[in-house]
């Protein structure tokens, strides 16, 4: 395992100048000295020619990538490494087609690529819980109905929903956020990610949204009157925080990634969320933070059906 702190790109290529020197890092941070079997957890296990090992109660062979999101892929270690420092370390992400350039791949690879590392950012381990003191609010991402053209624009209904945009939740507590993918806004739609992921009787801070009404039985609901243009309440609680966290998400979406789909969106908010949570830790945290957690391998016919 390297030793020096990964500050540029230049240091990860010092650190990490062949695949050996990356499998060794990812097989300590795996399996600490301790290789274990994909396929059987209590299975003794056989080192092997060629950096690979083998299970003795299912008789299969595996390496440091098996089972993980750099299985099935002749990518090398070394471009997924950097692949995942400069997803983790820009602070709005990267675009496919400048990864792409960046790792000397087609834009339909380095999309997989970054497709596979955001379904590791979704991993529950990596997923702040709520304690107390939760900020709750929704954003809409997708285009201003005001720059559309006129035979194109969607004629409001009177409620938060709009056909072509999409409904996403955020919950922050004590500087974590976790953020969700809705359906809509009403109120069983939000009271579900609500009871869901913030422990009962604990403080909730919301908007004046509609939706919200009835909460106070179980929680002690504090409101901020934003469509009085009040943005903190009389007690002091405000959903400052969270607002920021969106202003970060949306400038991040139109000006790196410009559009997303709904099927695919969970995941590029599971990216701002992790970048987010972990804006205090240095490179070498958040790098290894991620590698640590990468036992999750998206395939391809995921993404496309």
């Amino acid at each position: 395992m390297f030793n020096n702190e990964i500050r540029s790109v230049i240091d990860l290529l010092v650190a990490f100048p062949d695949e050996q020197s990356c499998v060794e890092h990812l097989e300590k941070l795996r399996w600490n000295g301790r290789p274990r079997s994909p396929f059987d957890g209590t299975s003794v296990v056989y080192k092997c020619k060629n950096g690979r090992y083998r299970c003795k109660n299912t008789g299969k062979y595996f390496n440091v990538r098996t089972g993980t999101m750099f299985d099935n892929t002749k990518v090398s270690l070394q471009k997924w490494f950097l692949a995942i420092y400069m997803v983790t370390s820009h602070k709005k992400g990267i675009s496919s087609m400048q990864l792409a350039k960046d790792l000397h791949v087609t834009q339909k690879t380095a999309w997989f690529i970054l497709q596979r590392i955001r379904a590791c950012f979704g991993l529950d381990i990596l997923k702040p819980k709520m304690v107390d003191n939760t900020q709750i609010d929704e954003t809409f991402v997708g285009g201003k109905n005001k720059n559309r053209h006129y035979n194109k624009k969607i004629k409001y209904d009177g409620t938060r929903n709009f056909i072509d945009k999409v409904p996403v939740m955020g919950l922050l507590s004590y500087g974590k956020v976790n953020a969700f993918v809705v359906q809509d806004t009403t109120a069983s739609s939000l009271k579900s990610v609500i009871y869901s992921h913030i422990p009962l009787g604990t403080t909730i801070v919301s908007d004046d949204w509609q939706s919200y009404a009835g909460i106070e039985r179980d929680y002690d609901h504090q409101v901020v009157g934003h469509a009085r243009k009040e943005y903190v309440n009389a007690c002091g609680f405000t959903t400052n925080s969270l607002e920021g966290f969106w202003g970060i998400f949306k400038r991040g979406i139109i000006g790196i990634y410009h559009v997303t789909s709904r099927k695919h969106l969970q995941k590029y908010v599971d990216e701002f969320v992790f970048r987010y949570n972990t804006r205090q830790d240095d490179g070498n945290s958040r790098f290894n933070l991620l590698l640590s957690n990468t036992g999750y391998r998206l395939k391809y016919k995921e993404l496309i059906v």
